[in-house]
């Protein structure tokens, strides 16, 4: 069975290596460098403290495959184990935190309740008094995308997949419905490559393949944004990634004493191109983002300098979940993860195998997630977004 795999962040490489090791003759069509869209610019969070199961069973699915990593795929993903931490400022917010939390242990996932002033055990330099209610989930953590996308090109090549990057899908082939291969563009040649299968995993760009084979994906390519900082107060490397959820604010530690700063404010949020936009970070934005985490921690205030940032794109659909489907006959979509790509993609790498070579997926129930949910009116709601 030949397939082709259009995007060479760590979604189409995780399908590419696990349709290769189900016995598929993969080719992955990459326009430029291998992790070089999203997944480059990404926070690097791993967590199952999602308000929907399916996104919570795409967690657990694919932290099985994060926590063996460096020994399966012999590259070290720098993965901390350092937890994540919501905050709840209203009643409201709280009692559908409660909720989640039973959800997310009815599935499987370590989460728990805290008080404001247990969270502080987490968080020792947190302003318990803005609060109502927390969750935790001490196997939440962070990894690092570039390393990630190191061990499974490797894998991947390993397997047998023929990786070409540089390499730009300008067409899908289709045959009235059916997609039968992709037209790409190799050094100003046009070449044309059939396959039995196309998977569309080209993330920001997913929006524009599909529409190569009719098919339109709700997918929307959307900027945020990340600063780095030198904090007022030293954030332990064992402060969890912290969640203001109705603020929108969020920080982390990273190592040798900084930390990052981010998270979306109201305003403005138009669409992007995702061949043009601005990379780097807003300086206004990324001192409004210091302002908001140091009303509720200690760890930020008017001594935080502010190092550098940078700016990446989320495909985000209505719902903020992803579009995993077979879309026409011949196409499988797996995009729009509205910025938990990274952490999904082992889980959907394998569920991309199953589609493809079984014809179903096992591993998780992904069938609420095709793009007809949005025309039928059964759109799932993600909530804990950040």
């Amino acid at each position: 069975m030949d397939v082709s795999v259009i995007g060479g962040g760590i979604v189409g490489l995780s399908a590419a290596y696990n349709l290769a090791t189900r016995g598929a003759d993969v080719t992955l069509f990459e326009k430029g460098s291998l992790g070089a869209g999203s997944t480059a610019r990404a926070a690097g969070g791993i967590r199952a403290q999602f308000s929907t199961p399916v996104n919570v069973e795409l967690s657990l699915a694919s932290k099985s495959v994060w926590n063996s990593f460096e020994a399966d795929f012999g590259v070290d993903i720098g993965l901390r184990k350092t937890g994540y931490l919501f905050l709840a400022r209203s009643e409201a917010i709280a009692e559908r935190f409660e909720e989640n939390v039973r959800m997310q242990q009815r599935c499987g996932a370590d989460s728990e309740f805290l008080t404001p002033d247990a969270a502080t055990e987490y968080c020792p330099g947190l302003d318990p008094d803005p609060f109502v209610g927390a969750t935790y989930n001490a196997d939440d953590g962070i990894a690092d995308p570039n390393l990630a996308v190191q061990g499974y090109a490797g894998a991947a090549r390993e397997a047998g997949v023929d990786i070409r990057t540089g390499t730009a899908v300008t067409d899908l082939q289709c045959d009235g419905e059916q997609v039968t291969g992709v037209c790409v563009e190799d050094d100003g040649d046009t070449e044309r490559h059939d396959s039995e299968f196309v998977v569309n995993a080209a993330g920001v760009w997913a929006g524009r393949v599909g529409a190569m084979a009719g098919v339109d994906l709700p997918i929307s390519p959307r900027r945020r944004q990340i600063a780095v900082v030198d904090p007022s107060q030293a954030v332990g490397e064992s402060v969890p990634l912290t969640i203001d959820l109705e603020t929108g604010s969020y920080f982390r530690p990273e190592r040798d004493g900084i930390a990052l700063v981010g998270g979306h404010f109201d305003g403005p949020d138009p669409p992007q191109d995702p061949d043009r936009f601005d990379e780097d970070v807003d300086i206004d934005w990324a001192a409004e983002a210091v302002e908001r985490a140091a009303a509720y921690t200690e760890y930020f205030g008017p001594e935080t300098r502010i190092r550098r940032g940078w700016a990446g794109l989320y495909a985000v659909t209505p719902d903020h979940h992803p579009i995993i489907e077979q879309s026409a006959p011949g196409l499988v979509t797996a995009a729009g993860f509205s910025g938990h790509g990274f952490q999904h993609a082992p889980a959907t790498g394998q569920v991309v195998a199953e589609l493809v070579v079984d014809g179903e997926p096992s591993l998780v129930d992904v069938s609420m997630l095709d793009d007809d949910r949005f025309e039928r009116g059964d759109a799932l709601t993600e909530q804990n977004v950040a």
